[in-house]
């Protein structure tokens, strides 16, 4: 990042918690919150913590994107630090708790809730309560992720403001996007690609979102018509969804897919019917955004962001970004490690060749293979196990397969991995076995076991 890029976040930055009184009269969800109600809901949720003591926890178990906009708006004034779940189920609460303990929360559910947790219910205040000179320093940890860990418990990665606003900056500036354009979204703004495209995104942009998440193929087209919505936040399996005749969508200037590679044909389609080129992103909730590319550039290379420097280690593709989390290992020059392998292309191009880490996804969903296989041994009766990816019947993406050496049958085994796995997580092909033959070294033979699938 140049010393100019640096400067326009810093300056960008320390404006987010001194709105105008013309932004504050503007939408910021369709015909819902106002920018300035936004600013109310933080300044009311700074006071409710405040009375709680120092370093308090909050956990955002919500969909309403107005009120995240308002609790990140609360942590950037110094109220909080907070957290972001992978899912909103019990179990998944429950190990988050486990991992890091929180103390607060605010849920759409909260019967799913730790009983020790207090659930905070948004009150507006007075927006002169936010003082923006006590704005929180942009290289401290505010908000902490989740993603599927090798050894049965959640991985946490945190991102500084610096992290999420220097990458929503960049899109703004880089997709020219502005108060004039209203966003639409097909994915829940409690994943760091929700949070980023369809709720900080348009904040620092001063533009409207529509509130609700639409996941239905004619729900999708209709709602982007009816609103002329410009900006279209969605993923793989929904652009596979619109694959239909009557797909129409001229207000449209920019369409967005990410959590997982967009099927060519389905990319085309769309271009077809509507005249605009799907823009790819492709990074993780621990390095951020790293590339993208477009479906109208007719290539299966990707373009690194302006500010992401990459190289290649190994096989592997290493970044250096200002949006990756403090807890990504660097090397001395700064660059990480990911888990892709990449050959090189042209004009500063590379072509993903695929995962080296057993990370897949499902759904457009990151699974950790050796995570759900870790967690299937814990199950009553089970002595081993192994879990492997195939491919899909369609498109590009997985389905997790497992082999288990158990003393249960295949429906009291779901029964269980239901109380341990997401259900995206959950392997879809399953074969109970006396034993796993391993070799004298303990290793598995993959190659047999697909076999046991495929054939």
């Amino acid at each position: 990042m140049t010393d100019t890029n640096k400067d326009y976040f810093i300056n960008s930055y320390k404006k987010i918690l001194a709105p105008s009184k013309n932004l504050c009269q503007k939408d910021f969800t369709f015909s819902g919150y106002s920018y300035g109600e936004v600013f109310e809901l933080a300044a009311g949720l700074k006071n409710t913590l405040a009375k709680r003591g120092k370093d308090n926890i909050l956990c955002l178990c919500t969909e309403n994107k107005a009120v995240l906009a308002a609790c990140i708006l609360a942590s950037l004034a110094g109220s909080c630090r907070l957290i972001l779940p992978y899912a909103f189920s019990a179990h998944a609460l429950s190990e988050m708790y486990e991992a890091v303990g929180f103390h607060y929360a605010i849920a759409d559910h909260p019967e799913e809730m730790p009983a020790a947790v207090e659930i905070i219910t948004p009150l507006a205040g007075k927006i002169s309560d936010i003082d923006h000179a006590e704005i929180r320093n942009p290289d401290v940890p505010f908000l902490q992720l989740f993603t599927g860990g090798s050894t049965g418990k959640p991985k946490v990665w945190s991102k500084s403001p610096r992290n999420l606003f220097a990458e929503a900056f960049y899109l703004k500036e880089k997709f020219d996007l502005s108060a004039k354009d209203l966003f639409v979204s097909t994915v829940p703004p409690y994943h760091i690609y929700g949070l980023l495209f369809s709720v900080l995104v348009p904040f620092v942009a001063g533009a409207k979102v529509l509130s609700d998440i639409y996941t239905f193929p004619q729900e999708i087209i209709s709602t982007t018509n009816k609103h002329k919505a410009t900006v279209l936040v969605s993923v793989p399996i929904h652009y596979r969804s619109m694959k239909v005749d009557s797909l129409s969508a001229p207000s449209l200037k920019v369409a967005f897919s990410s959590s997982g590679v967009l099927n060519r044909s389905d990319a085309i389609h769309f271009q077809n019917k509507t005249g605009l080129g799907i823009t790819e992103i492709y990074g993780s909730t621990e390095t951020g955004g790293i590339a993208a590319r477009n479906i109208s550039e007719q290539t299966e290379s990707w373009k690194p962001a302006d500010v992401v420097s990459w190289k290649i280690s190994g096989k592997r593709l290493s970044i250096k970004s200002p949006f990756i989390s403090a807890e990504m290992k660097k090397d001395g020059e700064g660059f990480c490690v990911t888990g892709d392998e990449v050959q090189p292309d042209n004009d500063n191009r590379f072509i993903l060749l695929g995962r080296a880490d057993g990370i897949v996804k499902v759904a457009g969903k990151r699974v950790d293979l050796l995570d759900v296989q870790n967690k299937i041994l814990t199950l009553p009766t089970v002595i081993d196990a192994l879990v492997i990816a195939l491919p899909a019947d369609k498109g590009r993406e997985s389905v997790i397969a497992a082999v288990v050496a158990c003393k249960l049958d295949e429906h009291q085994l779901k029964k269980l991995m239901l109380e341990k796995l997401e259900p995206y997580a959950m392997p879809r092909r399953i074969k109970i076995v006396p034993s796993i033959a391993r070799a004298t070294t303990g290793k598995i033979d993959r190659g047999k076991i697909e076999q046991i699938f495929l054939s």
